[in-house]
C-alpha cells in the first residue's frame, strides 16, 4: 500500500516537472519571437531609409546633370560670342589698317604717319596697340591761370595757382578738395604767360615721381588720390601747381595721358605716349615701373658723361682765365719795364706783347663778339634744323668724341624701341614716338626714312642699311630680330651692348683728355713765362 502511494507521488512530481519545463520553453520561444519581430521592424526601417537616400541621390544626380547641361550651354554660348567678337574685332582692325594705309600714302609727302603699321617680319602688328601721336595732347580748351587763397581743414591759409577754364569750375574743384575758398583771381597778360609756364623735371625727379606713383597704385590708392599725395609733398610752387593741374584735369574726367600732355613740356612725350598705351591695356603700374627704369638709366648715363667731362672742363676754363689775366694785367707791366730799360726783346716776347696789346685794346669788343657768336650758335642750333644737322654731323666725325655720340644715340634708340615693342605698341607708332624723342637730326632723318619705307610695305631694316650713323652690329641684330620674330629682345641686347661701349668710351676719353689738358696748360703758361724771363736775362746781361 505504501509502495503504491510512493509511486503515485513520484508520478505526480514527474508530471509537475514536465509541466514546468514546457512552460519555460514556451517563454523562451515567445521571447525569441518578439526579438525577431523587433529585428524585422528595424530592418524595415533601414530599408525605408535606404530607399529615401537612394531617391535623394537620384535627385542630386539629376540636378547635377541639369547643372552640367547648363554649364555646357553657357560655354557654347560664350564660345559663339567670343567667335563673333573676334570676327568683329578682326574686321574693325582690317578696316582701320586699310584706312590708315590710305592716309599714309596720301600724307607720304609730309611724312606725318599716325596709323597702324603694315605687316613687317619680326613684329606682330595684329596684336599691337595703336597710339594716336596727335591725339595725345591737351583738350584744346583755352586755360587761364588762377591764383587762389583757401583755408584747409586745420584752418591754415594756403596760397597757390592752378590752370582752369573758369572761376566757377576752379571754385567747385577747390571746395571738392575740402578747402574753404577765400579768393580766386584770374592772372592775365604777361603774368599769366610767365607764371603759367611749364617747368621741366630732371630725369632723377621724374624717375622718383614715377616710382612713388606706381607704389601708390599698387597699394590700391586711386589715381587721383595718388596725384594729390604728390601735390601735398611737393615743395616747389611750380611743381605743386603741375600736380594741382593734373588733379583738376582728372577731376573733370580727362584721361591721365591728356592730363600729363596739358602740362606743356613738363613731362616727356615718350612718357605721355606710354601712359596712353597703359590706359588701353590696363597695366599702368607696370609701365610706370618700366619708365622708372628707363629714365633712371638715362639719368645715370648723363651723369657719367658730366662727371667724366667735369675735370677737363674745369682745367680748360681755369687755363683760359689764367692766360687772360696774365695777358691783360701782368704782361703790360713787364712791357713798361722792358721799354724803359731798352732791353732787346726776342721774337717770342714780341709776339706775346702783341697779343697782350690786342687783348688790352680790344677786350670789350672781343667779349661782345664771343657772346654774339655763342648766342648765334645757340639760336641757330635750336631753331635751324639744317644748321643743327650740319653741326651734329661734324661732331659725329671728330675722332675723339664720335663714338661717344653714336653709342649714346644707338643706346637711347634701341632702349626706347624695345620698351615700346614690349608693350605691344605698333611699329609705326613706335617709330613716330622715337622721332619725337630723339634730339639728333641725323637719326631723325633715318627714322623718318623708315616711316616712309613702312608706308610702302618695306622692311624696317631697309632704312638702316648702309647708314654711317648706325653701326653694322646694331643693323645685323635688327635684321635678326625681324627674321626670328624677337625684335624687342634683340633691341634690348643692342641697348645693353652699346651702353657698355658708351661707358667705356667716356672713361677712355676722360683718361685721354686729362693729361692733354694738363700738358696744354703747362705749355701755355711756360710760353708766357719764357717770354718774360728771356728779356730779363738780356736786361741783366746789359747791366753786368
Amino acid at each position: 500500500m505504501i509502495i503504491v502511494i510512493i509511486k503515485g507521488q513520484c508520478r505526480m512530481k514527474k508530471k509537475n516537472n514536465k509541466v514546468d519545463d514546457d512552460f519555460n520553453v514556451e517563454n523562451v520561444v515567445d521571447n525569441q519571437n518578439q526579438y525577431v519581430n523587433q529585428l524585422d521592424d528595424y530592418v524595415d526601417i533601414l530599408k525605408d531609409q535606404i530607399e529615401m537616400s537612394e531617391s535623394k541621390v537620384n535627385a542630386l544626380q539629376g540636378e547635377m546633370e541639369q547643372a552640367q547641361e547648363h554649364v555646357n550651354r553657357l560655354r557654347n554660348e560664350l564660345s559663339q560670342k567670343e567667335g563673333i567678337l573676334d570676327e568683329e574685332m578682326q574686321k574693325q582692325l582690317r578696316m582701320i589698317e586699310e584706312q590708315t594705309r590710305q592716309e599714309m600714302l596720301k600724307n607720304q609727302a609730309n611724312t606725318n604717319i599716325n596709323g597702324v603699321p603694315v605687316q613687317n617680319p619680326g613684329v606682330n602688328t595684329t596684336d599691337g596697340i595703336h597710339v594716336d601721336i596727335k591725339g595725345v595732347n591737351a583738350t584744346g580748351v583755352k586755360m587761364t591761370t588762377y591764383s587762389y587763397e583757401v583755408l584747409n581743414q586745420q584752418g591754415q591759409k594756403i596760397k597757390g595757382q592752378i590752370d582752369g577754364t573758369s572761376t566757377a569750375e576752379v571754385k567747385t574743384f577747390l571746395e571738392n578738395e575740402g578747402f574753404q575758398v577765400i579768393r580766386i583771381d584770374a592772372m592775365k597778360g604777361i603774368m599769366n604767360a610767365q607764371i603759367g609756364g611749364s617747368p621741366r623735371l630732371k630725369m632723377s625727379q621724374l624717375a622718383f615721381i614715377l616710382t612713388q606713383l606706381s607704389t601708390y597704385l599698387k597699394a590700391g590708392i586711386p589715381l587721383i588720390d595718388s596725384v594729390r599725395i604728390l601735390q601735398r609733398q611737393s615743395v616747389k610752387p611750380a611743381q605743386k601747381k603741375v600736380f594741382s593741374n593734373i588733379t583738376y584735369q582728372l577731376y573733370k574726367g580727362e584721361s591721365f595721358s591728356n592730363a600729363l600732355a596739358s602740362q606743356g613740356n613738363t613731362f616727356p612725350k615718350l612718357l605721355i605716349n606710354m601712359v596712353k598705351t597703359a590706359e588701353m591695356t590696363g597695366d599702368l603700374p607696370e609701365i610706370l615701373d618700366d619708365m622708372t627704369e628707363y629714365y633712371t638709366a638715362i639719368d645715370r648715363t648723363r651723369k657719367q658723361a658730366i662727371s667724366a667731362m667735369a675735370y677737363p672742363t674745369i682745367i680748360f676754363v681755369f687755363a683760359i682765365c689764367v692766360m687772360t689775366f696774365i695777358l691783360v694785367y701782368v704782361i703790360p707791366e713787364f712791357q713798361g719795364i722792358f721799354v724803359a730799360n731798352g732791353a732787346k726783346l726776342p721774337k717770342i716776347t714780341t709776339v706775346i706783347l702783341s697779343i697782350s696789346k690786342f687783348f688790352t685794346s680790344n677786350g670789350l669788343i672781343i667779349l661782345m663778339a664771343l657772346v654774339l657768336l655763342l648766342a648765334t650758335y645757340v639760336i641757330c642750333f635750336k631753331y635751324s634744323k639744317g644748321f643743327k644737322k650740319a653741326m651734329q654731323t661734324v661732331y659725329m666725325h671728330i675722332p675723339v668724341i664720335k663714338n661717344i655720340i653714336i653709342y649714346k644715340e644707338v643706346t637711347q634708340f634701341t632702349k626706347t624701341f624695345a620698351s615700346l615693342l614690349n608693350h605691344n605698341v605698333f611699329i609705326t607708332d613706335s617709330m613716330a614716338i622715337l622721332e619725337t624723342v630723339s634730339q639728333n637730326e641725323v637719326y631723325k632723318e633715318i627714322i623718318n626714312d623708315s616711316l616712309n619705307n613702312l608706308a610702302k610695305g618695306a622692311k624696317l631694316s631697309d632704312s638702316f642699311r648702309d647708314k654711317w650713323a648706325f653701326p653694322v652690329v646694331a643693323y645685323e641684330m635688327l635684321v635678326t630680330g625681324e627674321n626670328t620674330g624677337r625684335l624687342p629682345m634683340m633691341m634690348e641686347y643692342v641697348s645693353n651692348y652699346y651702353n657698355d661701349l658708351y661707358t667705356n668710351a667716356i672713361k677712355r676719353v676722360n683718361t685721354f683728355i686729362e693729361p692733354v689738358m694738363i700738358i696744354m696748360l703747362a705749355f701755355m703758361v711756360g710760353v708766357v713765362v719764357l717770354s718774360v724771363i728771356i728779356p730779363m736775362f738780356s736786361f741783366y746781361g746789359q747791366i753786368m
